[in-house]
Parts: structure tokens; sequence; C-alpha cells
């Protein structure tokens, strides 16, 4: 399901299929465990993405800070910008390694994928399609962090501390980051592939909408969404909580800190 709508090349390439029909032909032909396919490569990828990804949007919306200490929308949109392009350049050798595990035969593990792309193409095939994926990204994460952000400083204080806020908050800024974004995505899979015929992202948005129609810019988005959705908002959620723990725990840690100074200063 990973690769729903990915094709490699023109002449070669397998017929694209629908959502219902890639699920009713991957249960026959590879059983249930089939839904699974390609799950632990995608496990290995996006722990460390999501790490570096919220580690940095935090760093970053400290250096876009205004000269009043606040934090503008544009200042917002940046670091969600920058954060994304971050993580995707730290851990993009392990979405190339997923991707061509997941469609290209022969291969049983990511090592076995690394050593055959190191001999035959080269240690910059690890980072085949990272323009478009960094012009992807930036955007999506932009709009998904912004969003979130400024959806919950907009309601009243009581509700942003409860978890269901941060739930329906991060639903509604993940869905449209990924409306807004598919598109950058279906051009950055094709972009990834060995033997495809695409040079720059222009030459993919031109050639795929040639042959397909502005609709196969979206081709696969279901599926995506049906993954993507609910990975980002449990990951913004879980996110949000995190944070306010710390925070709690730092003022709790700091009140105790001030009350045992104030009791040494007391007279015996």
């Amino acid at each position: 399901m990973q690769t729903h709508g990915v094709r490699v090349g023109h002449g070669s390439a397998k017929k694209a299929i629908g959502f219902i029909e890639a699920l009713t032909v991957i249960g026959k032909e590879e059983g249930i465990k089939g839904y699974w396919k390609g799950n632990l490569p995608q496990v290995i990828r996006v722990i460390p993405y999501s790490a570096v990804q919220l580690f940095a949007y935090e760093i970053y919306k400290k250096i876009f800070k205004g000269k009043d200490g606040e934090l503008s929308v544009l200042g917002r949109l940046a670091a969600g910008a920058f954060a994304g392009m971050t993580s995707t350049f730290i851990t993009y050798p392990l979405d190339v390694l997923r991707l061509r595990l997941a469609v290209e035969p022969g291969y049983r593990t990511m090592s076995e994928v690394a050593l055959s792309m190191l001999r035959e193409e080269g240690f910059a095939s690890f980072y085949y399609g990272l323009g478009p994926s960094l012009i992807g990204i930036a955007p999506y994460i932009a709009v998904n962090f912004c969003v979130f952000d400024l959806l919950k400083k907009s309601l009243p204080e009581k509700y942003q501390k409860r978890t269901e806020t941060s739930l329906v908050t991060a639903v509604v800024s993940a869905s449209l980051a990924t409306l807004t974004c598919y598109p950058l995505d279906t051009v950055r899979r094709q972009m990834q592939l060995r033997g495809t015929p695409y040079k720059t992202v222009l030459d993919a948005i031109s050639g795929i909408v040639a042959r397909d129609g502005v609709i196969g810019l979206y081709r696969g988005f279901v599926p995506n969404a049906l993954k993507n959705l609910p990975n980002s908002s449990i990951r913004l959620t879980t996110y949000d909580i995190v944070k306010r723990l710390i925070a709690a725990s730092e003022k709790e840690f700091q009140t105790i800190t001030e009350e045992n100074r104030n009791k040494q200063k007391k007279p015996q």
C-alpha cells in the first residue's frame, strides 16, 4: 500500500490500480501479512525522522521569534518548513531504502538494498529525489505545525490543555496540509525510483499531467491519507502532551527549588 500510485517510466510500468482493487489483490496474493509488508523499514525511518523534526521545530521557533519575543505566523511557517527539511535531509537515505525495498523485487533487507545501490549506482543514489522531497515536505510541515499551533492558540485557555483538543486540531491541520501538498509527494515518489524519466520537478509535474491529467497528481491520495492522517495526528497530539508534562515538571521543580532557597535564607 505504501507504493500505491507509483509508476516507473512509461512502457515497462505496471498499470496503476485502485485502492479497493489493491486491497483485494494483496489479500489474495500475500494474505493478511501482506498489508504490513515494508512496515519495519517504515518504523526504522519514522522514529528518528519524527524525533529530529519535533526537536528542530522547537529550535527554529526560538530562532524565528521577533524582537518582541513573539512568534508570528510567518515565523511559525518558517520554523515548520526548516524543521521538515532538516529531518528529511538527515533521514532521507532510509526513505529511499524503504521505497526501493517495497517496489523492487529480489531484495529482503534494507542492508541488501543499500549494498546493491552502492555497487551499481553510487552513494548519490541514496539522495535521488531529495530536491522534490525538500520542496514537498517544507510546505507540508509548515502548514501542519502552523495551523495546529494557531488553532490551539485561538481556543479559550480552558480547552487548550485538553487531550481531545490536541487530537481534533491535529486532525484538522494534518488534513489541510495533506490536501494542499500531496501533488509534490507524488512527484517525490516518482523521482526516487530507478528508471524514472523525470529529471526535474517541473518535468515530473508536466509528465504526470500529460499522462494522467491533473488527477494523476492525486493518485494514491486515499490510502496515503488513511495512513498519514492518523500518523500525523497521533504524533502531534503526543508531542503536545509530552510538552505540557515537561513544562509542568519544570514548573514544579522550580517551585521546589525556590522553596528550598527561601528556607535556607530564613534565620535559624
